[in-house]
C-alpha cells in the first residue's frame, strides 16, 4: 500500500479514434511499468462494449467491467475490481444502453437522457479514479473515442475530464494503416482544449507498415506545427495475443484443420473469449452472418447475447435457424446461445423478450430483473459423442445472466453436462450422438485444460502475450521516453 497522501503518477492513452490502438496500448504500459517494480492499476472511467468479465465488487457482491480493464489489471499483475471500469454502458440498441455503476445495473440512469447521465456519473468515476491513485505508483488510464469530440466537450468526462483530474501524461496514438494519421493527430490535438493539449507528451503512429524512413518529414513538420513530439512508430502486430476490443474482428483466421464458425448477430456479447481459439495452431475461426457461412464448417458456436429474443429474431431471418438445425457436426451455446437453442424464451418482466427456441435442447429460460454475475469454479459431468474429451475436465469460468434455464416439462431431461462450484448443472448436452451442447460459463476456450481436452494443446498463456506486449513498446518507443511520462 502506497503511504497516506501518496498520489500516483498518471499516463493516460488517447486516440483519434476509435479501434486506434488505445486499449492494447495501456495493456502494455501497465505490463511495462508493473516490470518496474511499479505498483500499478488501470482505470477507464467510462467503457461502451458488451465484453465483460464478473470481477470482486462493493461489499462483498460481484461487480463487472469492460474486458479490456479486466485484461489491463492482469497485465498491472493486480487482482481486477470495478474502480478500474466505474462505469460500463452495455449496447442494447442503436440509442439504448444498459447502464454499471461500479459493477451493478442502475435502471434509473440506464432510463435517463446522455447529458443528464453524465452529470451525475462524472462524481462516481472520479472518486474512483482518486481512490486508485492514492493506493498506487501507477495509473494507466485508457480514454473513449476521440477526446476531440467538440459537440459533447462540455460532458466530456471520460477522456477530457479524466486527463484533467489526473493531471495525467496523455499520449495520443493514431491507426496509421487507415491513412490521413498526421491529419487525424493534428485536427485532434488542436481541437483540444488548451489545458488538456499542453498535457499531450507524445504522438504514437499504430499499425504503420513499411520503411519508416518514408516518414520523415512528417513527424518534424507535426512537432514544429504543434510542439509534440513523435515518440513511437509502432509496426503493424496482427497477432499480439490480446482481443479486439471494438465489435467482431471480421478477418478470420484462414488455414487448414478444424473450422468453427461463430455465428455473429448483431447483439453479441463476450467475443474476447474466443481470442485463444483465433491464435491455435490447426483452428480456422470466422464469423458467420448467412447460411453459406456455415458451409463446410465442423462446429458452430452461438456465442452470448445482449439481447437474445432479438438476436434470435435475426437468426431467423436470416434463415440461420434451418442452417443451425441441419448442421451435422458439434454445436455449442455459450449463455444467450444456450438460451436460443432451448425450447422457449419467456420474459414477464419486460427484460429481454419472449421467443420461441431453436429446439435443441429440451430447455425453457425464464428471464429475471436480476443479473447473476458469478466467477467460480466448473466441472465437466461425463460426456459423449464430439464432447466426450470434456469428460470430468476442472476448470473456471464466469457467468453474466438474467435468464434462469431448466428442463422443459413436456421433454426427457437432457444430460446435464456441466456444474458450477455449488453442483448447480449450468450446462447440458442432447441432439442426435450428443451433438449439441450448452454451457453458461464463459471463458472456457480460455482455459489450458479445456484447449488441452479438445485440442490437444493449451495454446499461448497470458503472462507470455503481456511481456510480449511490453516487450514491443520497450523496442518501439524513443529510449526513455516510456519512463519520462512518470518522471
Amino acid at each position: 500500500m502506497s503511504p497516506k497522501g501518496h498520489t500516483a503518477k498518471a499516463v493516460m492513452v488517447l486516440g483519434t479514434t476509435s479501434g486506434a490502438g488505445k486499449s492494447w496500448l495501456a495493456t502494455a504500459l501497465c505490463r511495462w511499468y508493473a516490470r518496474q517494480g511499479l505498483k500499478v492499476a488501470p482505470f477507464k472511467a467510462q467503457n461502451m462494449s458488451n465484453n465483460a468479465r464478473v470481477v470482486p465488487g462493493l461489499n462483498g457482491r460481484m461487480g463487472e467491467i469492460g474486458s479490456a480493464q479486466y485484461f489491463q489489471a492482469l497485465a498491472a499483475k493486480r487482482v481486477p475490481e470495478v474502480r478500474m471500469n466505474p462505469v460500463l454502458l452495455k449496447p442494447e440498441a442503436d440509442t439504448q444502453s444498459q447502464v454499471v455503476v461500479l459493477g451493478e445495473v442502475d435502471a434509473a440512469l440506464s432510463r435517463m437522457a446522455w447529458r443528464e447521465r453524465s452529470a451525475l456519473l462524472k462524481p462516481r468515476a472520479s472518486a474512483a479514479l482518486h481512490e486508485l491513485m492514492s493506493e498506487n505508483d501507477v495509473v494507466v488510464i485508457e480514454g473513449a473515442g476521440s477526446p476531440a469530440e467538440i459537440n459533447l466537450a462540455p460532458s466530456d468526462y471520460v477522456n477530457l475530464g479524466t486527463a484533467r483530474d489526473a493531471n495525467a501524461a496523455c499520449l495520443l496514438v493514431t491507426d496509421i494503416d487507415r491513412g490521413g494519421a498526421f491529419a487525424h493527430l493534428y485536427g485532434t490535438h488542436q481541437l483540444m482544449p488548451a489545458d488538456v493539449r499542453a498535457q499531450v507528451k507524445g504522438f504514437v503512429l499504430n499499425r504503420f507498415r513499411g520503411d519508416a524512413g518514408l516518414l520523415a518529414p512528417g513527424p518534424e513538420q507535426l512537432q514544429a506545427l504543434t510542439g509534440v513530439p513523435t515518440i513511437a512508430t509502432l509496426p503493424m502486430w496482427r497477432n499480439h495475443g490480446l482481443p479486439e476490443e471494438d465489435g467482431v474482428f471480421d478477418r478470420a483466421t484462414t488455414g487448414a484443420g478444424l473450422h468453427i464458425a461463430v455465428v455473429a448477430y448483431p447483439h453479441i456479447s463476450n467475443l474476447d473469449e474466443f481470442q485463444p481459439l483465433r491464435q491455435l495452431p490447426g483452428v480456422r475461426l470466422s464469423w458467420a452472418r448467412e447460411p453459406r457461412d456455415l458451409a463446410g464448417a465442423d462446429w458452430v458456436i452461438l456465442p452470448g447475447s445482449k439481447a437474445t429474443a432479438a438476436d434470435l429474431a435475426w437468426l431467423r431471418a436470416q434463415k440461420l435457424d434451418a442452417a443451425i438445425n441441419s448442421h451435422a457436426g458439434p454445436v455449442l451455446g455459450i449463455c444467450g446461445g444456450l438460451q436460443m437453442l432451448g425450447e422457449a424464451l419467456i420474459d414477464t418482466q419486460g427484460v429481454d423478450g419472449n421467443a420461441p427456441g431453436l429446439g435443441l435442447l429440451p430447455l425453457v429460460t425464464v428471464f429475471e430483473t436480476q443479473k447473476l454475475l458469478l466467477d467460480t469454479a466448473v466441472a465437466f459431468d461425463p460426456l459423449d459423442g464430439p464432447w466426450a474429451p470434456l469428460s470430468l475436465v476442472h476448470a473456471r469460468g464466469y457467468e453474466i445472466r438474467h435468464g434462469r434455464t431448466r428442463a422443459h416439462p413436456a421433454f426427457e431431461p437432457p444430460r446435464v453436462a456441466l456444474r458450477n462450484a455449488e453442483g448447480e448443472a449450468i450446462g447440458w448436452q442432447a441432439g442426435l450422438g450428443g451433438r449439441v451442447l450448452g454451457v453458461y460459463a464463459h471463458g472456457l476456450f480460455e482455459q489450458p485444460a479445456v484447449l488441452q481436452a479438445l485440442f490437444g494443446q493449451t495454446g499461448r498463456p497470458l503472462e507470455a502475450v503481456f511481456d510480449g506486449l511490453a516487450d514491443f513498446i520497450d523496442l518501439h518507443f524513443q529510449p526513455g521516453k516510456i519512463a519520462g511520462l512518470i518522471a
